[in-house]
């Protein structure tokens, strides 16, 4: 099922036109969004949270209309922003648990969530921390908090790893895989960092002037299909190269023992792999489909 359907969305700022007659269906599980500066993913999120009113079109958001029922939709679901949004003063938990009342939660229970959002955080021990005190990790993973305490089935994570070093970014991308793989919550990343995609999620929008370029599984868009693909080999072997050339094959890359090569139609590719190492006096380890990066995806889409 989809957590939100766009359906010929348009929305402008005065002359400029932000999102461009944008239809696509944002399904469950993690989704990563993707684009260039100016592409319109801020934009949109914003419109999905009724915060921005289209010129045309529309979009539905766990059932409820963006346009009119936006403060349902605030309310159902959680937002952890690209830019500091801790209150000078607040320390961590009273500031969890006001996320929590602020989405209609009784008081007495909000406090008792945020305790637990900042335990399963690895905040706990610096949850009665002023949060301006804390290090850039700490305040991330407290807006990670704040999205998550008053349960919501989906989330919108802007920019969550921006600022975080090694160690942060992994402890990051652990909490987004864990609450997405492990908890049922819906996730949308919207990210400029593509490793950071790769690793936490299943699908991803790829977006270039308002509209959707490119979508689909993470795996799917990274494959290239049957006509290209990697042989290991045992040993490096020139003559083998050679005999794959006049079987009709383009060489494409080799590092060490590993080749990637273009063959013109996809019959019989492991027989003429296996009768050029025979001939060429090779032996072929394994091969399989070439893929893609997802920065290769995303060149592509964008350019």
């Amino acid at each position: 099922m989809a957590v939100a359907t766009i359906s010929n969305l348009t929305v402008r700022y005065g002359s400029k036109t932000a999102v461009d007659d944008l239809s696509v269906e944002i399904p469950e599980g993690c989704v990563g969004l993707l684009g260039p500066n100016g592409a319109g993913k801020t934009t949109l999120l914003k419109t999905l949270l009724g915060f921005v009113h289209p010129a045309s079109g529309g979009a539905v958001v766990l059932g409820m209309n963006a346009a009119t029922e936006g403060m349902k939709i605030r309310q159902r679901i959680g937002l952890m922003p690209e830019i500091d949004c801790h209150i000078p003063g607040m320390n961590g938990v009273t500031f969890v648990a006001l996320a929590g009342e602020l989405a209609g939660m009784p008081s007495n229970y909000a406090l008792g969530r945020a305790h637990e959002v900042l335990e399963y955080c690895q905040l706990g021990e610096a949850r009665y921390r002023n949060v301006e005190t804390y290090s850039t990790g700490m305040k991330q993973r407290v807006k990670f908090a704040q999205a998550l305490v008053h349960g919501p089935k989906l989330i919108f994570l802007d920019e969550p790893t921006n600022g975080l070093d090694p160690k942060g970014r992994d402890e990051m991308l652990e909490l987004i895989r864990d609450i997405s793989h492990g908890k049922g919550v819906n996730v949308i990343v919207s990210s400029h960092l593509l490793p950071d995609i790769e690793r936490t999620c299943d699908t991803v929008i790829v977006m270039r002037q308002g509209q959707v370029v490119r979508q689909g599984s993470v795996a799917d868009l990274r494959e290239l299909g049957g006509l290209t693909v990697d042989v290991d080999l045992r040993h490096p072997s020139e003559p083998f190269l050679e005999a794959m050339r006049k079987r009709g094959a383009t060489i494409v890359s080799q590092v060490g023992a590993n080749v990637r090569l273009t063959l013109l139609d996809d019959k019989e590719i492991g027989r003429r792999l296996f009768e050029a190492a025979q001939e060429a006096g090779a032996q072929v380890r394994g091969f399989r489909p070439a893929s893609r990066s997802l920065q290769d995806v995303f060149l592509e889409a964008v350019e």
